[in-house]
């Protein structure tokens, strides 16, 4: 995931939570949005 630029880790959050992908997935993404200090600039949905 450190590959990935802010702004598409925060559109791979809203398709996983859109997909109702496995929860552990979207719980790494928003580690990964937290660590990056971008959890402000999501509408948290679950």
């Amino acid at each position: 995931m450190h590959n990935l630029s802010d702004e598409l880790l925060i559109e791979t959050y809203y398709k996983a939570v859109e997909l109702n992908l496995n929860h552990d997935f979207i719980e790494l993404i928003k580690l990964e949005l937290l660590n990056r200090s971008l959890m402000d600039k999501i509408k948290l949905s679950s």
